[in-house]
């Protein structure tokens, strides 16, 4: 049986191949537009994803320390509970329940509605800007009702969904990085510089406000909280799987950014969040343009489905733990947890309608950030009750820990400073979270 079950565990392979594939995604494809509006060097963009993949690769490695010590799945509602207080990791939850899910979903509608746009021109031609922009988010509204009556039916296809996304993104970004750099066309804007300059933008408030949508597309690192316990050899291959798989992806993120500035002007890029589609028709002209954004599409729609399909389990699942939140855990006949797809469903269709595709990410990663920075933290405070058990130990202790909460506060601070509107609506996220608590916990 001890065979049989170390037979079943995942190897080093394997194990990077999960941990990539949670974090490869469509944020690559939708947010350099938004960084370079402040961010005006090359050398300095490359440095930003860069950071970003260094911040994923410390946050996983201190993860991975945290699931061995801490055992039991739900990762920082797990975590800020056992170390801190049960209403924290409530907080940790209620965020994920309330905008971790519907937040995201909202972002990919609303990029989808963009792409969309780009692969099929002919329908959207002779349209005013006013127009386009409606019937954009009127696209992206259907595409979260239709992702929610898909869930309904209790569809038993969301590993499928996610390996189809990865693969199809995977091979999207390889095409764009292969093509970008070797089929011929006009680079004569393209300017690389390591100047005092360049180095003035990597310290400047846009670069640290800039790590939150970089952040986002690193998005899933911390799934080494439910493959640290499934690894074989762990104490080597976990540390070994995330350094792999965090190096993989930042490579090709820092690859396919390079050629979005080598094939397009960065003045053409900003404030765009269809940068793959302004690339592909720089690369591969009208038509190649076209097919690269259907084929995003799908990935996007892909996307949308299978958080649809995973956030309202999340919701689910507080519903049974609290009974004042019961109402989070109603099933239908089929089992799908209807009244928790319904409210994420309306929460990420408010979004759509009230706010822009960078104010979504910027306060959903503000949000998720703060947790991610206490639960890291609580790593140190977990170090100074006992010492490391004689698994799986984060290597050159407390140094990834430090530079993660360092480069986090670095963010948190300046998205703040820069933009209070987005970061005060996450705040207030959790006060009513908060009260949410303890109004659920006196009903008990």
């Amino acid at each position: 049986m001890e065979e049989q079950a170390k037979e079943n565990k995942l190897g080093l392979a394997a194990a990077v191949a999960v941990i990539a594939a949670c974090m490869i995604g469509t944020g690559v494809f939708t947010s350099l537009g938004y960084q370079v509006i402040g961010i005006k060097s090359t050398f300095a963009v490359v440095v930003l994803w860069l950071v970003g993949g260094l911040v994923a690769l410390c946050g996983a490695l201190v993860y991975g320390e945290l699931a061995v010590r801490l055992p039991g799945s739900g990762g920082e509602y797990n975590y800020l509970s056992k170390i801190y207080h049960p209403a924290l990791g409530f907080l940790s939850g209620w965020t994920s329940a309330t905008i971790g899910f519907a937040a995201p979903i909202a972002a990919s509608a609303m990029a989808f509605s963009k792409y969309f746009s780009w692969a099929l021109p002919s329908y959207f031609e002779g349209m005013s800007e006013a127009e386009l922009q409606s019937s954009q988010l009127v696209v992206a509204m259907v595409l979260v009702l239709l992702a929610a009556l898909v869930n309904f039916m209790k569809l038993s296809w969301s590993s499928l969904i996610q390996s189809g996304t990865t693969y199809l993104n995977l091979f999207l970004i390889m095409v764009l990085i292969v093509c970008g750099l070797f089929i011929a066309g006009d680079t004569s804007h393209f300017f690389f510089s390591i100047e005092a300059v360049d180095f003035e933008a990597i310290a400047s408030h846009s670069f640290a406000v800039s790590l939150i949508y970089v952040s986002y597309a690193f998005s899933g690192w911390n799934a080494v909280t439910y493959v640290a316990g499934e690894v074989k050899s762990a104490n080597k291959n976990v540390p070994r799987s995330l350094i792999l798989s965090v190096v993989l992806v930042a490579t090709l993120y820092v690859l396919l950014n390079f050629v979005f500035l080598y094939r397009v002007p960065m003045e053409e890029l900003a404030g765009q969040n269809e940068v793959g589609a302004i690339a592909a028709q720089a690369i591969f002209g009208d038509l190649g343009g076209q097919l690269i954004s259907a084929m995003i599409c799908l990935g996007l729609l892909a996307s949308v489905l299978g958080m649809t399909l995973a956030g309202p389990r999340v919701s689910q699942q507080m519903g049974q733990d609290l009974k004042g939140l019961r109402f989070w855990a109603i099933s239908n006949k089929a089992g799908a947890p209807y009244m928790a797809v319904i409210i994420q469903s309306v929460i990420a269709i408010a979004l759509i309608y009230t706010a822009s595709f960078d104010a979504v990410i910027r306060y959903v990663g503000f949000t998720l950030a703060l947790f991610t920075c206490l639960t890291v933290v609580g790593l140190l405070v977990l170090r100074t009750r006992q010492p490391a058990s004689q698994g799986y130990r984060l290597p050159l202790y407390p140094l990834p820990a430090v530079i993660f909460i360092l480069l986090e506060l670095w963010m948190l601070v300046y998205t703040m400073i820069d933009h209070p509107k987005e970061s005060f609506a996450g705040l207030g996220t959790l006060a009513v979270g908060l009260i949410v608590y303890f109004v659920a916990k006196g009903r008990e």
